[in-house]
């Protein structure tokens, strides 16, 4: 019997385990990148095929292509760049012809690459061609400029482990894995649901009409690389896509985990997801509005049209050898107890159509309300509760930010008197001053050493939150884009509450209770902050105090307004 084209195995980069032995060895006198966990994820599907028909990260003349017009220099369509991005300082030591080590964050060595190409991007004109905005409210965006190196390195690569991972080992599964098992059934149809978010009904109707629609097989495909910040963690969703699995047929069902680094591109990353699917053995794909959208942009506006990834699917459909099945929005029709399309109900006068958005559903979860059945699954919903429980029960951070003088400390310490007064959690204050002498005794006042003392607090502060504590900061936090990664790291755990205490610069020096002002006025210290260092003031601070001819129980009291109103401390 000749095998389809979705049941044939696809190259991978992988050299046999005796070459891979020998190599290990021979790798160890190499230099070597350590892998950021983005580029483990696209290493991972570089080496298994995922990423077909790259054999390596791109080279500058198929970057370009990519970026320009999505396509590779021999005219393939490809519409990511997969780029090894490095320091400046890693790229001075390594030249084009040189082989150098990839290794995980425990430095084990999972690929060579032969490098190719080094060159610096323009990453304004990446960002605006493959993300359509240069615009840092776009988490790629963001990646892009502020963590991403400023060199590329591009170059084959020559795969010899695969990054091990240990959990969900038994879901866990290659293209050719896929493809194999697809043999082993006598799958020849597939349809691919890509998901980073928990199931409920509203999908498995979904699934299940795409399913029958395309007369094929199903493969619920959730990504548990990198997601979207605020995500639900991958850990809570595999548990809830593993508590729904059994509510469809086996026969005609199964699901695999897939580990990509999403960078939410909307159309181009439509059309990526395609191409990663049909090298995994599918040959449709289900295409979703604002199919992995980012949300709003800076000026509070979509950053893509609702159907702009449909259209972008549809014209490259050939090419991508995989067929989109267009996602219909399904509501729920209280009369007739079932889902159906919101747009095919003739009698929408008449019927009472239900639906609950993300965001309801998440509003929900915070304040302990009910979900109600005919929206989600109760082990879903038990699953969901576990992880998040009601924002009066979770951890959190309040980050005080303004200038030296400008009574953060103060109001901190009157903060955590009465957090602590309340009792029901553990406070941590993390003052400047302190920590400064605990975490940071090394550091110094330059802009990289307050960005690392302000990462310190904000781990800190997010391990306080993950635990379920409370963690009070008070640094001077002077640069927006170091609070925004603090924020970040902070908000996959808990609430996130900035506190901007806009004192002006004249109140603070007139205060100068510690002499600081008068000594950077006359350069005794330098890079200050408000004399000679800026201070970016933040432009989204959930609250905005002024110590200014108020008293510091005022001040502390407004705090503790915004909490209650956040719903993070009962009223």
């Amino acid at each position: 019997m000749s095998q389809t084209p979705n049941h044939a195995p696809i190259s991978e980069l992988y050299v046999s385990y005796e070459s891979a032995q020998k190599l290990k060895v021979e790798a160890a006198e190499l230099p070597s990148w350590d892998l950021t966990p983005r580029q483990i994820c696209d290493l991972e599907l570089l080496m298994n095929g995922g990423f077909n028909p790259l054999k390596g990260f791109l080279s500058e003349a198929d970057y370009d292509g990519v970026v320009e017009n999505m396509r590779l220099s021999d005219g393939q369509l490809w519409p990511m760049p997969i780029t090894l991005d490095v320091s400046e300082k890693f790229a001075e030591t390594v030249a084009d012809g040189q082989d150098i080590a990839l290794r995980d964050q425990e430095g084990v060595i999972l690929a060579i690459l032969s490098i190719t190409d080094k060159w610096v991007p323009n990453k304004a004109r990446e960002a605006e061609k493959v993300f359509g905005a240069d615009d840092p409210a776009h988490p790629a965006v963001n990646y892009l400029h502020n963590q991403a190196g400023p060199v590329y390195l591009g170059g084959p690569i020559t795969g010899i482990q695969q990054p091990v991972h240990y959990d969900f080992k038994g879901r866990r599964d290659t293209p050719n894995e896929l493809r194999a098992y697809f043999r082993k059934m006598g799958w020849r149809k597939v349809v691919a649901f890509q998901t980073r978010n928990p199931l409920h009904r509203a999908h498995q109707e979904l699934t299940f009409r795409a399913a029958k629609e395309a007369q094929a097989n199903l493969l619920i495909h959730p990504v548990v690389g990198l997601t979207k910040p605020g995500d639900v963690d991958h850990f809570t969703r595999v548990r809830c896509y593993e508590a729904v699995l059994d509510k469809y047929p086996q026969s005609t069902t199964t699901m695999s985990l897939l580990n990509l680094a999403m960078r939410m591109a909307g159309p181009r990353e439509a059309v990526w997801h395609g191409i990663i699917r049909r090298n995994h053995g599918c040959t449709h794909m289900i295409v979703g509005r604002d199919h992995a959208g980012p949300g709003k942009n800076s000026a509070g506006e979509d950053f893509y049209g609702p159907y702009d990834a449909q259209e972008l699917f549809r014209e490259n459909q050939a090419d991508i050898g995989c067929e989109m099945v267009d996602f219909k929005h399904m509501v729920y029709v209280q009369e007739r107890a079932q889902y159906e399309p919101n747009d095919e109900i003739e009698d929408r006068d008449n019927v009472t159509i239900l639906n609950i958005s993300g965001t309801e559903l998440r509003r929900r979860l915070r304040e302990g309300l009910e979900i109600p059945e005919w929206f989600s699954f109760p082990e879903v919903v038990t699953e969901l509760r576990r992880t998040s429980p009601p924002r009066a029960k979770q951890g959190f951070t309040v980050f005080f930010t303004g200038l030296s003088g400008s009574g953060k400390s103060t109001i901190a310490n009157a903060l955590m008197v009465k957090l602590m007064e309340m009792g029901g959690r553990p406070v941590t204050l993390l003052d400047g001053d302190v920590v400064r002498k605990h975490l940071s005794s090394e550091l110094g006042f330059s802009k990289e050493h307050r960005d690392i003392n302000i990462q310190r607090i904000g781990y800190v502060a997010s391990e306080i939150t993950k635990n379920g504590g409370i963690a009070i900061c008070a640094p001077i936090a002077p640069y927006t884009a170091t609070r925004r990664s603090v924020r970040e790291m902070i908000e996959a755990y808990g609430a996130f509450v900035e506190v901007h205490v806009a004192t002006s610069l004249e109140e603070c020096e007139a205060r100068d209770r510690k002499g600081l002002y008068k000594l950077a006025r006359e350069g005794k210290i330098k890079e200050f902050t408000g004399i000679s260092d800026p201070y970016e003031a933040p432009t989204n601070a959930e609250l905005i105090v002024d110590t200014k001819d108020v008293d510091v129980d005022h001040c502390a009291h407004q705090v503790i307004l915004k909490l209650e109103s956040l719903g993070l401390i009962k009223g």
